[in-house]
C-alpha cells in the first residue's frame, strides 16, 4: 500500500511539472491567436474530458507498441517497452490531464487587461518580456489552479493508468489500482483506508481551488 502511495505521488509530481511546461505555451497561444484552427486545437485539447479513459488507453497502447514508430524508438533508446512502465504512465497522464492544465491558464491569460499588455508593448517589451513580466504575474492564480488540478487529477486516474501500465506492484500499481485490487481480493480494510484518503484529498483540493478563485475574483471586483 505504501509503495502505491509513493508511486502515485511521484507520478503526479512528474506529470504536473511536465504539464505546466508543455501546456503553458499552448494555453498562451490559444488565448491570443486568431488562427482558424483554434477551435480544432481546443477540441483536441479538451477531448480527454469526454473521451472514455479506456478508449484513450487503448490507442496509447497501440502507439506504445514496439511495432509502432513511438514504441519502437523507445525500445531502441531504452531497451524496454514504453507500455507497462513508469514512463508510459507519465505519457498517458500528461495526455489525460492536459485540459486540466490548459483551460485554467487559458482563461487566466484571456482575462489579463489588454491595456496593460499594449502599454508594455509600446514601451518596447518583446513578446517574451510581455509574457514573463506582465501576463504571468497577473495570471498566477490560473497557473496555480492548473497545477493543483493536474496533480489531483493524476492522483485519481484509473482507466488510462490500468490500460497503459497494467497492475505491476512497485512499478505501475497506483493508489486507484490498489483500491481496485483490494476490492477484488475482498480486503475491505485497505479499500476503505485508501478510498477515504482519496475522498478527503479531493475535497481539500476542490475547496482550495474554489477559495483561491473566489479570492482572486473578490480582489478583481
Amino acid at each position: 500500500m505504501t509503495a502505491a502511495v509513493l508511486l502515485t505521488l511521484q507520478l503526479a509530481a512528474v506529470t504536473t511539472v511536465l504539464l505546466l511546461i508543455l501546456a503553458m505555451p499552448l494555453a498562451w497561444w490559444l488565448a491570443t491567436t486568431r488562427n482558424r484552427l483554434r477551435p480544432v486545437i481546443e477540441a483536441i485539447t479538451a477531448l480527454p474530458l469526454v473521451l472514455p479513459p479506456t478508449v484513450l488507453g487503448f490507442y496509447l497502447l497501440i502507439l506504445m507498441s514496439p511495432d509502432a514508430p513511438l514504441g519502437a524508438a523507445w525500445v531502441r533508446v531504452t531497451g524496454s517497452t514504453l507500455a507497462f512502465s513508469f514512463a508510459g504512465l507519465v505519457v498517458a497522464s500528461i495526455l489525460y490531464s492536459l485540459p486540466f492544465a490548459v483551460q485554467p491558464m487559458q482563461t487566466a491569460f484571456q482575462s489579463v487587461d489588454r491595456q496593460m499588455t499594449e502599454a508594455a508593448a509600446t514601451l518596447g517589451a518583446t513578446r517574451a518580456d510581455l509574457f514573463r513580466s506582465v501576463v504571468l504575474p497577473l495570471s498566477r492564480r490560473g497557473v496555480l489552479t492548473a497545477a493543483v488540478l493536474s496533480f489531483a487529477h493524476t492522483i485519481g486516474e484509473f482507466g488510462v493508468v490500468l490500460m497503459v501500465g497494467g497492475n505491476i506492484p512497485g512499478r505501475t500499481r497506483t493508489v486507484s489500482i490498489e483500491v481496485f485490487t483490494a476490492v477484488e481480493t475482498l480486503d475491505w480494510a485497505v479499500a476503505h483506508r485508501l478510498s477515504l484518503g482519496l475522498l478527503v484529498f479531493s475535497m481539500i483540493v476542490l475547496i482550495g481551488v474554489y477559495a483561491l478563485n473566489r479570492g482572486g475574483a473578490g480582489r478583481l471586483g
